[in-house]
C-alpha cells in the first residue's frame, strides 16, 4: 500500500494532525526516531486507522505515492535542516517537503531556495490551534511553491477549520510568507494575552473583584465585540477550582514562559522599521515576570500602598472593556502594518483580507473581530493602515476617552499595564502632525554631523550645520553622493 502523506514527528501536534488527516479520508505513514514512540501511537490512538509507522526514513519515502508529500512536525532550527539533509538523497525531483513547525521565516526562505536548486518543492506552513485544533481543524497558513500548493490544497483545506463553510487555509505567497504570517499571528497572540492579563490585573487589584465576578465579566465580554477564544478560556480559567475549593489560578506562580516566536516578531519589526510597541511590551512583560526573586525584593524596598477605585464599579468595568477593545484594535493595526512592510520588501503580495479569514477559526487568536478586518480590506484592498478604515475610525472615536481613563487610573494606582499603555502612546504618536524628531535630528547633526531635512525645503534635500563653529562643512553623507 502506498500512502498519501508522510509525517515526521509524532509529538502532540504531529499525532493529532495525523489523526485529523486520516479522519478526512487520507492515509498516512508516520515516522519518529524512537521505535517506542511509533509503537505507542500505532497501538493507541492510531489503532485500526490508515496509519503505518516506521523509524526508517527510506521506508517512509518508498511507501509514499508520487509525487511524495512529507510533512515535518519537528522542533525548529537545526533539527529541520538535519531531517532535510537525510531526505534529500532519497527523494526525486517533484517531491515535496512541508515544514509545519514554528520555523523562522528566514530559515524557510533559505531552505526553499536550497531545495528548489535540487528540484524539490518546499513549503513553510504555519499551523495554529494547539492540540485540539490540530485534531479537529486548525488554521493553516501555507507559503512556498504555488505548484506544490496545487497538490496539497484539497487535503489541507479539508483538514482545516471552517467558518461559514470557508476553509481557514489558503496559499499566501512565495518562500517564507506562510511562516512569516504565522509568526505575526503568534506575536499578536502575545499582545492579546497581555491585554487580557492587564485587564484582569485592573479588575482584581484596582476594583478588588473576586475571581468569580471577573470570570462573569469576561463571559459577558465574550458575547460582545470582544468575542474570542482567548476571552472565552480566560473566563473558564478564572472560575476553575481545585478539590479543596481554592481557585487554581491563585496558586499558579506568576512567571511566564515563551517559545520565541514573539521575540522573532519584535525582531522583524525592528528589521522592517515598523512600530510594534504593544507586542514588544508583551514580550518584555514576560521577561520581567521571570525576575520573580528580584521583584519580591524590590516590592519590599519600594512598598507603596496600591490605590483602590472609588466610584461606580459597573461604569469603570465598561471603561476597562472599551479600553481593552481599542488596545486590541491598535495591536492588530501594528501587526498588519508590519505584514504590509514585509510583503513589499519580499515581493509576497500578501492578501491581508484573506489573512483575516484564515485566522477566524481554528487558531488561538480566532475572534469575531477578524471579520471587521476582512471587511476593511474588502472595502479597500490597498488600505494603508487599519486606522484609515471607516469602521475603525468610528471605534477609535467611541473608545479613545475610555482608553485614556484606563491608562491614567492604572498609572495613578500603580497597576502596571505596559501593553495597553503602549497602544495609547502609539496612537498619540501616529496621529501627531508634528513630533519632537526635529530636535532629535538636530542632536544627531550636532554630535555626529548626520544632517537633517528642513520644513521649508523639498523632502530628500539634506543639510548640515556647524553648530559650534569648530566642525567644518563635512557631514556623514558627504562622500556618499
Amino acid at each position: 500500500m502506498k500512502y498519501d502523506l508522510g509525517l515526521i514527528g509524532i509529538a502532540v501536534m504531529g499525532e493529532n494532525l495525523a489523526l485529523n488527516i486520516v479522519n478526512n479520508g487520507y492515509s498516512v505513514i508516520v515516522s519518529s526516531r524512537k521505535q517506542k514512540t511509533v509503537d505507542t501511537f500505532l497501538s493507541g490512538r492510531a489503532k485500526n486507522k490508515k496509519i503505518h509507522g516506521t523509524t526508517n526514513l527510506l521506508e517512509l519515502v518508498e511507501n509514499l505515492k508520487k509525487p511524495r508529500k512529507i510533512l515535518l512536525m519537528i522542533k525548529s532550527g537545526s533539527p529541520v535542516d538535519n531531517v532535510i539533509s537525510q531526505l534529500l538523497p532519497i527523494l526525486e525531483k517533484g517531491d515535496m517537503i512541508i515544514d509545519g513547525g514554528n520555523s523562522n521565516y528566514h530559515d524557510t526562505i533559505r531552505r526553499e531556495l536550497h531545495l528548489k536548486n535540487h528540484g524539490i518543492y518546499f513549503l513553510g506552513v504555519g499551523v495554529s490551534g494547539g492540540e485540539e485544533g490540530a485534531l479537529i481543524g486548525p488554521s493553516i497558513m501555507p507559503g512556498g511553491s504555488h505548484d506544490a500548493w496545487t497538490h496539497l490544497k484539497e487535503m489541507f483545506q479539508k483538514i482545516s477549520a471552517k467558518v461559514d463553510g470557508v476553509p481557514c487555509c489558503d496559499w499566501l505567497g512565495e518562500n517564507g510568507s506562510g511562516h512569516f504570517v504565522k509568526m505575526v499571528h503568534n506575536g499578536i497572540e502575545y499582545g492579546d494575552i497581555a491585554i487580557i492579563n492587564e485587564a484582569y490585573n485592573i479588575l482584581k487589584n484596582y476594583l478588588k473583584l473576586d475571581n468569580s465576578r471577573i470570570s462573569e465579566i469576561f463571559s459577558d465580554w465574550n458575547k460582545s465585540e470582544l468575542d474570542s477564544y482567548l476571552i472565552e478560556i480566560t473566563s473558564d480559567i478564572l472560575k476553575y477550582k481545585e478539590k479543596n475549593g481554592a481557585f487554581l489560578v491563585d496558586n499558579i506562580l506568576d512567571v511566564a514562559g515563551q517559545k520565541g516566536t514573539g521575540k522573532w516578531t519584535v525582531s522583524s519589526s525592528l528589521e522592517h522599521g515598523a512600530p510594534l510597541t504593544l507586542v514588544s511590551e508583551a514580550v518584555f512583560s514576560r521577561f520581567l515576570s521571570s525576575q520573580k526573586e528580584e521583584r519580591v525584593k524590590a516590592s519590599k524596598l519600594f512598598h507603596e500602598e496600591k490605590k483602590t477605585y472609588v466610584g461606580d464599579v459597573t461604569e469603570f468595568i465598561d471603561v476597562v472593556k472599551r479600553g481593552v477593545y481599542l488596545s486590541k484594535i491598535l495591536s492588530y493595526t501594528q501587526g498588519y502594518a508590519l505584514m504590509k512592510k514585509a510583503s513589499k520588501f519580499h515581493n509576497w503580495n500578501l492578501d491581508f483580507g484573506k489573512i483575516a479569514l484564515l485566522w477566524r477559526g481554528g487558531c488561538i487568536i480566532r475572534s469575531v473581530f477578524l471579520n471587521k478586518i476582512h471587511e476593511a480590506f474588502e472595502r479597500n484592498p490597498n488600505l494603508e493602515n487599519l486606522l484609515f478604515d471607516s469602521y475603525f475610525i468610528s471605534e477609535v472615536k467611541n473608545n479613545i476617552y475610555s482608553l485614556r481613563q484606563l491608562v491614567s487610573h492604572s498609572s495613578l494606582a500603580g497597576i502596571p499595564i505596559p501593553s495597553i499603555s503602549s497602544s495609547l502612546s502609539y496612537f498619540d504618536g501616529y496621529t501627531s502632525k508634528v513630533l519632537p524628531a526635529n530636535l532629535l535630528q538636530a542632536q544627531r547633526d550636532f554630535f555626529g554631523a548626520h544632517t537633517y531635512e528642513r520644513v521649508d525645503k523639498p523632502r530628500g534635500e539634506f543639510f548640515h550645520t556647524d553648530w559650534t563653529g569648530k566642525g567644518g562643512k563635512t557631514s556623514s553623507t558627504t562622500y556618499n553622493k
